[in-house]
């Protein structure tokens, strides 16, 4: 009975291997897996970081501030070509992954991190410049926010957590 188990773990853990290592391998042209949900880092082979002071990649509004349920346009700029990305709005406080994204230009789709569309990463390998989105802040209040973006140049060249600066809720806190 315990061979059986045994062999059972096995095939299951090969599979796995198998299926994680091809998904790593192609899981970039289609965009970030859910592995990247939380530290936003590509999992692609042979990546190298770059420093976090990157001077041609932005994230903005032209919100300075929000309130619940609002519709927050979010724009990102580049003055050089990127292919891959991951964009996310995460509460000041804690981090956490908030709201979802209810506009994403071509090239792009949602990803559930935790709940539907709360994250968005590109659809295949064409290259961006100008990209245009637009959140919806849940209509609970949940504090200040920031957006943050990873950006993949090419396969071997990524920035992680690029940031907006602050949208400040206005409203019930």
């Amino acid at each position: 009975r315990m061979d059986g188990r045994r062999a059972h773990i096995a095939i299951v853990g090969w599979a796995c291997t198998t299926l994680c290592f091809i998904s790593y391998t192609a899981a970039f042209s289609h965009g970030a897996s859910l592995s990247a949900c939380t530290d936003m880092m590509p999992r692609h082979l042979r990546a190298q970081l770059h420093s976090p002071s990157n001077n041609y990649v932005t994230v903005h509004t032209n919100m300075s501030f929000y309130f619940p349920g609002d519709k927050v346009p979010v724009t990102v700029r580049s003055t050089r070509d990127f292919m891959g990305f991951l964009l996310q709005a995460r509460k000041v406080s804690n981090d956490e992954i908030t709201g979802t994204f209810i506009f994403i230009p071509p090239g792009s789709k949602l990803l559930t991190c935790f709940e539907d569309g709360d994250s968005v990463t590109h659809s295949d390998k064409s290259l961006k410049r100008n990209l245009s989105f637009v959140w919806k802040a849940p209509d609970q209040p949940i504090g200040d926010i920031k957006f943050f973006i990873s950006v993949v140049q090419s396969y071997f060249v990524y920035w992680t957590k690029i940031e907006s600066a602050i949208v400040a809720q206005r409203g019930q806190n």
